[in-house]
């Protein structure tokens, strides 16, 4: 029977499961190497079947975050 500690952990390691499996290039594909446009092009040359946009995320499709605005 399971304790109540080990459903908390239980439910811990669920959620950090599903939140690997929703971000583009994880696991074997490395990480996000780059955007071709609205493409995520993962580190092992790959592109991600992910549906969010890579352009939107990253700054013009050269693979860096974009700045947050300042709220001045």
């Amino acid at each position: 029977m399971l304790k109540p500690g080990h459903l908390f952990v239980l439910a811990v390691f669920a959620s950090s499961l599903s939140h690997a499996a929703n971000t583009p290039c994880s696991g074997k594909k490395g990480g996000v190497s780059h955007c071709m446009g609205s493409l995520f092009i993962c580190n092992d040359g790959s592109a991600s079947g992910s549906k969010k946009n890579c352009s939107a995320v990253h700054d013009g499709g050269t693979g860096t975050k974009k700045k947050p605005k300042s709220k001045t």
